[in-house]
This record gives structure tokens, sequence and C-alpha cells, in this order.
């Protein structure tokens, strides 16, 4: 039977933990992970399809199952027996192993995050993760990287410019965000010492660092909007400008219905990935933890870590229903300009603080930190908002759109008969247009 554990552990008990795990043990941790990457995207569109429904001030699905929470089951049932149609001009080899290569890693990323201390299964104490690698955290952004490939591939595999044009929208968005994300964890990688994830939320028993790094989470939470294609940030399948974007070319058929997984998983493992640098991972909130000693034992603190996934889960689906899409221009500015060099000076930052510190100059560290967080968030906030400064030009013709217009001074050219009889007819009527045709005639000859 599975019974109640015993106290939180350390990095090193974990270790060795996972080490003496027993092979059927390994697969019962496997199977979990799995069903839980399956379960979790059907929960995620019912419940986002309900939120967004309330927000816009409808009812949402109500019709399958009990208050219609089977909706996204049904969906993806039909999805799974749809005729798969397949462009005539696509490479069939890349378009078919495209979607395959876009979910995998997703699922292969929940494999390094602890979603609770050791515990007890069937008499064989454990701890609730799969394996805890020392390099954890760059596997989990190695895995974000790859899953990027099968958008790519769809989109070059499809044989159509819309696709492809996601596709490269998609590779320089993943280029500019993943460059601010991995900045956003070199400064809690410096405070835990580690890149273990079970080491970082071990490090956090004194205080989270959402707290401690405040731009770091900043810059974390806007980089994983993006780095997962989600609005307003879905520039890769706007459906306004690229009818689909990159999978334009899958119908709704089961290749459609992985990428749907994987973006919905991605979303799962970012928010994971951020419960676990940030906040706390697996252990209680403060006044659960002070009010109760047992609250970081046994099975309770996957409640705690759950409970915090979904709290950035319901923000990615707030963000849907509340801010547009922003322009292609406006969303690569933000990444270049805005968050590289937010996070370049916070770690500048963070490295004169430890300097300071480690000189045994009278000088708190953690106070010092948040308010250098906080000066250099205003900062940033106050050059966001600074309008761009133009030179002042008065444009020969001013435009009514954004689209191209012709000059005001257009000349229509005259156009010459394509025969030689009307040529003929037309020289004798002595017109200008028989003149511009008896001249090019002669051009011609």
């Amino acid at each position: 039977m599975i019974t109640t554990p015993l106290l939180a552990v350390t990095q090193q008990r974990a270790e060795e933990l996972l080490a003496d795990d027993p092979i059927w043990l390994i697969l019962i941790k496997i199977v979990a992970l799995f069903l839980f990457a399956l379960i979790m995207p059907t929960f995620l569109v019912a419940w986002e399809r309900k939120v967004v429904g309330r927000m816009q001030h409808r009812p949402g699905p109500n019709r399958v199952g009990p208050n219609g929470w089977l909706q996204a089951l049904a969906d993806a049932l039909k999805m799974a027996f749809k005729e798969d149609i397949m462009p005539a001009k696509a490479d069939k080899v890349v378009f078919f192993l495209a979607p395959v290569i876009a979910a995998i890693p997703a699922f292969l990323a929940l494999s390094v995050l602890p979603f609770g201390p050791e515990v007890s299964i069937f008499g064989e104490h454990t701890v609730l993760q799969l394996v805890d690698l020392p390099v954890g955290v760059l596997l989990v952004l190695a895995c974000s990287s790859i899953g990027v490939y099968g958008i790519v591939l769809s989109g070059w595999s499809s044989g159509s410019p819309y696709p492809l044009l996601g596709a490269l929208r998609s590779a320089a968005q993943v280029i500019s965000y993943e460059i601010a994300m991995g900045l956003s964890i070199v400064a809690v990688i410096l405070y835990a010492g580690t890149l273990s994830t079970a080491g970082i939320v071990d490090a956090q028993q004194g205080g989270w660092y959402c707290f401690l790094l405040i731009p770091s989470f900043a810059v974390f939470c806007i980089s994983m909007v993006g780095e997962t294609n989600r609005a307003p940030f879905d520039l890769p399948e706007a459906e306004s400008e690229l009818v689909g974007g990159f999978h334009t070319e899958y119908s709704a058929s089961l290749k459609f219905a992985m990428f749907y997984l994987a973006e919905y998983v991605n979303m799962v493992t970012v928010s994971a990935m951020a419960t676990t640098l940030f906040l706390g991972g697996w252990h209680a909130p403060w006044p659960i933890s002070a009010i109760w000693a047992g609250a970081n034992t046994g099975w309770w603190p996957i409640i705690w870590f759950m409970g915090k996934v979904l709290a950035f889960l319901f923000v990615f689906i707030w963000l849907r229903g509340t801010l547009p899409r922003l322009r292609y221009d406006q969303f690569m500015r933000l990444g270049w300009r805005g968050l590289v060099p937010m996070s370049l000076l916070w770690i500048l930052m963070i490295f004169a603080v430890r300097v300071w510190n480690s000189a045994d100059r009278p000088f708190s560290g953690p106070i010092a930190l948040v308010a250098a967080g906080i000066l250099l968030v205003a900062l940033l906030v106050f050059v966001s908002i600074i309008p761009e400064q133009r030179k002042a030009g008065s444009p020969e013709v001013e435009p009514v759109s954004d689209y191209p217009v012709p000059p005001l001074d257009l000349k229509v050219p005259t156009t010459r008969p394509r025969h030689r009889l009307r040529a003929a007819e037309a020289t004798e009527a002595g017109t200008p247009e028989a003149l511009a045709a008896s001249s090019g005639g002669k051009d011609d000859v």
C-alpha cells in the first residue's frame, strides 16, 4: 500500500533514493508522468474554453459530459478518426515526423522536475521525481529548443508559403526568447549554486526567488509566453495573417492533434519550471508552512506544487482572453531591446552584490538586490513608454493606409495594337495611338 512518508529531504538524499529505485518503481513513475502529460492538456482545453467564455459573458462548452467537461475528450477522439490529407507538394517523411518531433521533447522535460519530497510507495522509499540530473535546468531548455524543430520542419515540408512564413517566424521567435529565458535563469543558478532542479528547490527553503530575484522572475514569465507561442505572442500561427501558420496544411487529424498536444504540454512544462525555479517548487506557501509543521511532508506537497502550476496556467488563459496579438516588430523589439539588455544588467548587479558581500563589507545583500530589482524594472517600464523619436519629414505623397499606394503623377502607358492590320488602320486614322503603334512597329523591325 501507499503510505504516508517521511520528512523533506536534501539533494544528496534525493540522489541516493533515486539511484536505489527498482525497475518496477521507475516504470510506475514513467507511466504516471505520461498519463499526467496526457490528462493535463485535456483538462486545460476544457478549462480554457470555460474561462474565456466566462470572460466574454457566454457559457462555453456545456453539452458533452457533466457541465461540458468532456468536450475536449470528444474533440480528441474526433481528430483521431478523421481523414489525414497530405498536400501533393509536401515532403512526406518530414511532414509525418514534424508533429512527433514537436511532441516528444515536451514529455521529456517533465522527467527532471521534482513534484514532491520523500514518500513510500509499496514500502519503497523514493522521491516524487523520475531523475535528478546535475544539469536538469539545461535539459529543460534543450527540450524546449528541440521542440521548435518540429514547427520549423512542418512549415518547410508543407510546400506552401503560409506555413513556411510561420516556421520562419517561429525560428526567429525561439532564438530571441530562448536567450532571454536562459539569461533569467543565470541569477537563480548563481544563488542556488547548482543546475539540479531538486537542489534549486532545496535552496529556496529560506525564501522564494520570485521575491529576491524580481527582474529574473518577470523576464522568465514573459519569455515562457513567447516560448510556447501563446497569445499575445502567437505569431507563428497568426490566423489573421497566415491562415493558420505552420500547421495550415495539417488537416484536423491526428497530426494536428499532436501539435495541439505539444503546445499544451509545453505550457505545463514551463509553468512547472517557473514553479521550481522561483516559487519554491513543492514547498507550501508561507501562511500554510508557518501554521502547519507537516505541510512539506508526505503527499501534501503535490497539492502545493499543482496549485502553483495551475496559477501560471490561468495566467496563460487570462492573457489569451484579454490581450490582442502584437505586431511582429513590436514582439522582436521587446525581446532584443527590452528583455535581453535588462537580464544582462541584472546579472552584472548580482555579481557586484555577491563580490561586495564576499569581501565582508557591511552591506545587506538580499535587501540591496530587491531594491536594485525594483529600480531596474521601473527603469525598463519608463524607457518602454517613451515614444520613439522619428525624423521629421514631409513625404511627397501622404499614404491613406499602410499599404503601398501609386504616386499621384502616375501616367498610364499607351497600349499598341497587337495585330499589324489594326496598326495599319490606326496609322491611316492619324490618332496618337496610331503614331505610337507605328513607331513601336518600326522599333520592332
